[in-house]
């Protein structure tokens, strides 16, 4: 069974039925439902602009859902990752990723995981596959 890593702008796309990438991400969704893996950072990521754009009960009703396993699987980012991420951020000074990226692309290569969910593009520029193709 293959996995998908789900980024936050993903996540938020699903949530959010105004976002331009609404319909693109719940097909992407629908192709890999049950089979979905998030991290611990970008749970809270999520949560957190849920919070302030979508207002509490989404946020609340979301996090529910990702914490009781319903939507994906919940991956803490270990030590090992964190270390990971922390050697991408410094080699790469010249892009824009965030620490929070660093560690999902740290915690996608100790996964193995062949495809991401993700709208942030600097997941292709780091040379990840994702779903959806961007416009």
């Amino acid at each position: 069974m293959q996995y998908a890593f789900v980024d936050t702008g993903a996540w938020y796309a699903l949530l959010d039925k105004k976002d331009p990438d609404h319909a693109a991400i719940v097909e992407a969704f629908a192709e890999y439902r049950g089979r979905l893996v998030t991290s611990n950072y970008v749970f809270g990521e999520t949560i957190t602009l849920a919070r302030y754009r979508l207002g509490w009960s989404v946020a609340h009703q979301f996090g529910s859902a990702l914490r009781e396993r319903r939507v994906a699987r919940l991956e803490r980012v270990t030590t090992q990752d964190e270390t990971a991420a922390w050697s991408i951020f410094e080699r790469q000074q010249e892009t824009h990723y965030s620490f929070t990226d660093c560690t999902s692309f740290a915690l996608v290569r100790r996964l193995a995981l062949p495809i991401c969910l993700a709208i942030d593009p600097d997941f292709r520029a780091f040379g990840l596959r994702c779903l959806p193709s961007l416009r």
